[in-house]
């Protein structure tokens, strides 16, 4: 039974759900990123560089003739998607990098007002005493 409630302990900890929260929004961005990427962005590069729809290019390595027509599906190096999954990541990074750029700034604000409104903390006791016999220890030696 032990086993069982250290497993439900693990499940349940805060960090565990944060986790798996962050891990189902990150996915649902990665696609809305690679829709925004393959729908909306690429179209136009391809128009600009001549009409090229880059999830159609591709090496074709054995196309399967036979008396003169096409049978299945080619073997295919499809380097075509592997160039929109590069663009999709540089821009997913690149979001990210600004979302956390922006929670980095947010932050420093936020602890900037809390360093303002917070009281200096008075030394302990102990820290004072010491600042006292150091402060005495210079007079002695300057009067020497």
């Amino acid at each position: 039974m032990k086993f069982i409630d250290e497993f439900k302990q693990f499940a349940t900890r805060g960090n565990l759900l944060d986790l798996a929260v962050g891990i189902i929004i990150g996915s649902a961005f990665g696609k809305i990123v690679s829709s925004l990427v393959a729908d909306i962005i690429m179209p136009p590069i391809g128009l600009l560089i001549g009409g090229v729809n880059f999830t159609e290019l591709k090496i074709v390595l054995n196309p399967h003739i036979l008396s003169g027509g096409l049978l299945s599906n080619p073997v295919t190096i499809n380097y075509g998607n592997f160039l929109q999954t590069i663009f999709d990541f540089i821009i997913i990074a690149f979001a990210i990098f600004l979302v956390i750029k922006g929670v980095n700034r947010i932050n420093l604000k936020r602890e900037k007002e809390l360093a303002k409104n917070v009281a200096p903390k008075e030394d302990p006791a102990d820290v004072k005493l010491l600042k006292e016999i150091r402060d005495l220890l210079k007079e002695q030696s300057g009067k020497k």
